[in-house]
């Protein structure tokens, strides 16, 4: 399994996607893609070779559940 920090571009076989809310411009937009095992990869779209943050599925269902439930609300501008 890939460790945190990995560069991006050696994550292979996956399909990057970002939010169909991305502006497109810029290239402002965190890309993620699902691995093995249920874990989930983060990356920078403007740095695509970069490194990416990797979570498991707990972290992973964690995360989607406090943005859900509007808990990073604040973190906005």
């Amino acid at each position: 399994m890939y460790s945190n920090g990995v560069s991006a571009n050696l994550i292979t076989g996956v399909t990057w996607v970002k939010s169909s809310l991305s502006d497109g411009i810029g290239g402002n937009c965190v890309e993620i893609a699902r691995l093995a095992e249920g874990h989930v990869a983060l990356r920078n779209s403007r740095d695509t070779c970069g490194p990416a943050l990797v979570y498991n599925s707990g972290e992973w269902e964690a995360f989607l559940q406090g943005a859900k439930d509007g808990e990073f609300d604040s973190m906005t501008v």
